[in-house]
Formats: C-alpha cells, sequence, structure tokens
C-alpha cells in the first residue's frame, strides 16, 4: 500500500479511535504512525492498542510505527479553601510547601524542588500560562511572588518555570514503568516528555536498551538552549508546540519551529511537528484556512512527520482530519515551490561514506529521473541518510528485520518493505528490482539507484551505489 506524499502522519488514539474498525480506518485515510498517550493509557489498554495496530499491520502488509508519549513530572499546585481565587495584577502572593487550603494571598506548592531552584527574577506560569507571576524571595519553603498577568487560578492547577532548570529527572517512577511496559510488548518509539538536558534522553535511552527508539520532546525553553546536545543523543525530535507556547511568547515558536526541523534535518534526526494542527477538526468536519496553512507550513520545512492529538483522539471526525491532512500534505508536496523550498534547505553531506553514497544517489536519480533509490538496511541508518538528503525521487527502504521497519515508518519518505536479506550481489539487484517493480515505483525499461554495505548483512557500512534497469518480467535487465 504506497503513500503518495513523502511527510508522515501520526494519529494519537484515544476514546474516539480506539476500537478496531476506527484503527484501520484511520491507517487507510492515512495514518502512518499511531501514538498512544500514557497520561491516559492504563498497560492493559497499551497492550490491547498495541495487539490491533498489529492485527491491521498484517492485514495491510505495511510496517506500522507505534509512539508511546510518556506523562512526565506534572506539577501542580494544592487546593484553596473555596475552590479558587482571583489574583490580581501587581498584588503578592506566596508558595509554600504548608498542606492546608489556600486564599488570595497563598497556596501550597508541594514540589520542594521548585524552591531549590527558583532565584529572584525568574517567572512562573500557570493554568497554561493564562496566570504569570515573577519571584521576589524565596526562603526554606516559603516564595513571595509578584502578580504580573492575573487571573482565575483554581484547585491542582498546573505550574511551569519557563527560565528555571529544575533538578529533576525527566521521568517519574510512573514513566519508568510505562516505559518498561512498552518496551516489553514491543512499542517503536518512545516521546520522552518534560526534556531539559541531553543527561534526561541518556537516561531514556539507557532504560530503553535499544528496544524502543527515543523521541525527545521539546517543550521547555531550557532544552532549545542544549538544542544540539540532545540532537546527538535523541533518536528522534518532536516539536511539542503547546507546552513550548506556554513557556515561549506566543510570536517566538514560528521562529523555534524553523530552528528545531532545520537542526533535526542537518542532523539526519526525524523531527515531528505537534500540536493543534487541525485543532478545529475536534468540532467541525472541515478545518480553518489558518490551520490549512500551519500543517502546509510544516511540510514545506521538509519535516518528517505531522500529528494529530486531540483531533483524532477524542474529536468528532478523527478520519476526516487525517483525510485531510493527507490531502494537504499531498497538495504541498506537488506545489512548484515545493522542491525548490527543500532544496534550499538541504544541509550538506558530512565526510562519511554514507553520506557521500547518499549525496550521490540523490544527484543521480535526479539526473538520471530514476523511477526509485532502494536502500538495503538492517539498523535502519541508511534508509535515515537516504531521507536526510530530502530527493525527488521516491525511497524504498528493504530490510529483513521487522522492528526496523516500523522504526523507519516515521522517516521522511521511507516506503519500507519487509523481504529477506540478499544471498549475493545479484540477488541483491533482482530483489530491489523486482520489489520496486511490485511496489508501484518502476516500470519495465526504467532505472533505479541501489544502494547498499558490502559485505552484505553489515550494519551501518554503507558503502555501494548501483544503477540497475527494471525488465519487463520486474526483474533485473542485465
Amino acid at each position: 500500500m504506497r503513500r503518495r506524499r513523502r511527510v508522515k502522519i501520526i494519529a494519537t488514539l484515544g476514546p474516539a479511535s480506539s476500537n478496531p474498525d476506527t484503527i484501520r480506518q484511520l491507517f487507510e485515510s492515512g495514518a502512518d504512525v499511531f501514538r498512544i498517550n500514557m497520561s491516559h493509557t492504563p498497560h492493559a489498554e497499551l497492550s490491547r492498542l498495541h495487539d490491533i495496530i498489529r492485527e491491521v499491520e498484517r492485514e495491510k502488509g505495511r510496517p506500522i510505527a507505534i509512539l508511546a508519549d510518556l506523562q512526565g513530572p506534572k506539577l501542580r499546585i494544592g487546593t484553596f479553601a473555596n475552590g479558587g481565587v482571583e489574583l490580581k495584577p501587581g498584588n503578592l502572593f506566596t508558595f509554600d510547601l504548608q498542606d492546608t487550603p489556600g486564599d488570595e494571598t497563598r497556596v501550597q506548592l508541594p514540589h520542594p524542588e521548585i524552591f531549590k531552584a527558583a532565584k529572584p527574577g525568574n517567572m512562573l506560569l500557570l493554568n497554561d500560562g493564562r496566570l504569570k507571576v515573577q519571584v521576589e524571595s524565596v526562603k526554606s519553603g516559603r516564595m513571595v511572588t509578584r502578580i504580573i498577568h492575573g487571573d482565575a487560578l483554581s484547585d491542582r492547577k498546573g505550574i511551569s518555570l519557563p527560565d528555571t532548570i529544575l533538578p529533576v529527572s525527566a521521568m517519574t517512577e510512573k514513566d519508568r514503568a510505562d516505559l518498561d511496559h512498552a518496551i516489553n510488548i514491543g512499542v517503536d518509539w518512545i516521546a520522552l516528555s518534560f526534556v531539559q538536558r541531553p543527561d534526561d534522553v541518556a537516561e531514556a535511552k539507557k532504560m530503553a536498551r535499544g528496544q524502543a527508539l527515543i523521541m525527545a520532546k521539546l517543550e521547555k525553553p531550557s532544552a532549545l538552549t542544549h538544542l544540539s546536545g540532545i540532537l546527538e543523543l535523541a533518536d528522534g525530535i518532536m516539536v511539542a508546540r503547546g507546552d513550548l507556547g506556554v513557556e515561549l511568547p506566543l510570536e517566538q515558536v514560528p521562529g523555534r519551529q524553523k530552528q528545531i526541523v532545520r537542526a533535526a534535518r542537518a542532523a539526519g534526526r526525524p523531527v515531528v511537528v505537534a500540536t493543534q494542527m487541525l485543532e478545529s477538526m475536534i468540532h467541525e468536519p472541515v478545518p480553518t484556512r489558518a490551520e490549512v496553512s500551519d500543517v502546509a507550513t510544516a511540510v514545506f520545512e521538509g519535516a518528517d512527520a505531522i500529528m494529530l492529538s486531540a483531533e483524532s483522539a477524542v474529536g468528532a471526525y478523527p478520519c476526516a482530519a487525517v483525510s485531510t491532512m493527507d490531502k494537504i500534505a499531498h497538495t504541498v508536496e506537488n506545489d512548484p515551490f515545493y522542491a525548490g523550498i527543500i532544496h534550499a534547505q538541504r544541509a550538506q553531506p558530512e565526510a562519511t561514506a554514507a553520506d557521500a553514497i547518499s549525496a550521490a544517489a540523490r544527484t543521480i536519480g535526479e539526473t538520471l529521473n530514476a523511477a526509485a533509490i532502494v536502500c538495503y538496511t538492517s539498523s535502519g541508518a541508511t534508509g535515515l541518510r537516504a531521507a536526510r538528503e530530502r530527493p525527488a525521487t521516491p525511497i524504498i527502504a528493504l530490510t529483513p528485520i521487522p522492528a526496523t521497519g516500523r522504526r523507519l515508518a516515521l522517516v521522511w519518505g521511507l516506503h519500507c518493505v519487509l523481504t529477506e536479506d540478499a544471498k549475493s550481489l545479484d540477488d541483491m539487484v533482482a530483489r530491489a528490482c523486482t520489489i520496486a517493480h511490485q511496489e508501484g515505483f518502476a516500470e519495465a525499461d526504467q532505472r533505479i539507484i541501489i544502494t547498499a554495505g558490502v559485505p552484505l548483512r553489515t550494519p551501518g557500512a554503507t558503502n555501494m551505489l548501483r544503477i540497475a534497469f527494471v525488465s519487463r518480467g520486474g526483474d533485473q535487465n542485465a
């Protein structure tokens, strides 16, 4: 089942889309990856959804990726005697560790780590950024702040600290248990929330033990400060614009999105743009024009994947949301400006054999108008480097390892096919030609580009490029 676009679509599963028929329809509508939000998903439900997706995968004969999104630490205030208060700009307001109901002057903040890290001048945001206070003083479990932007504040609202690095792990005990269960049942990607520094990614990768890839969610300003270090360790990046838009001034988010996408593309890391992409489709059958433009921008930037959250999880039109996103992406990729924009953003190849081969494959493919670039990949590294080039020529990734095919299902432009490993160079060429023909990429007498590592079955050793003709029977034409 071939997609007619390069960017991939991630659909979040939830109450509106967790039954087998809807999951199947979501895939048929264009979903390449299914995201499961562990904030709302018990282990038994994760296992159930995993089994349904794998059954759809068997039916359709195409690798499907599963992304488990960890909840991360949730920082919340305590309760109020009357359920909430109205805070006015200019007034003082105190946070403390006392386990007693709050009022107009104070409330409990049951997170000692915040009192240790916060300093005078730091900003605190509450209730999704609707309320903003500035720290005036911090002393032994008591923090006095001045209200900058006032608003209603009620029980257990969230709190964030955009300019403070907290001495806490990105993973709670719940996250560790969720991660352990996810990798045990065969989830492909783990999205790590609350990433502040590279060490957070290193901790998650140590726990995953290579059984799943780690996607760092960039939703805190401190993560942007350490972007290069996070990119070195993470297997993928998500631009989590919802929380990022709370902790950063809203007008900075578009520029930061471009910064992250281009940095990830240069590093050869898959990058996902997420949150509120077709938000109005939670309730409406069609999106707003601004939302269509937002999705188009992410596609023009060359993001590997674009993501639906509440639209497919709890919305009234989950399949229509996926279908709409698919149509937008397909139209953008056929726009006359698309190729030029993608080319202008392309990073120079690194001084490695794999990058040299991938860059050469792109150039030869475009010069010869080849039908496809066929990459043999066992670890997935060859497929990732081919996708980093963003070639105009379609890419087919051949692998004998199901886990590799599933992980690459999230990557820009890769059409993943599970096949036996080639037995010889001749078999490698013949198999590539046959599959390119069978999958609908190449017709008789068309040329394909083949990249692989020699000796065969040597992970990460891409060092060979070959041009082959597809014969009328679909195999190699000598």
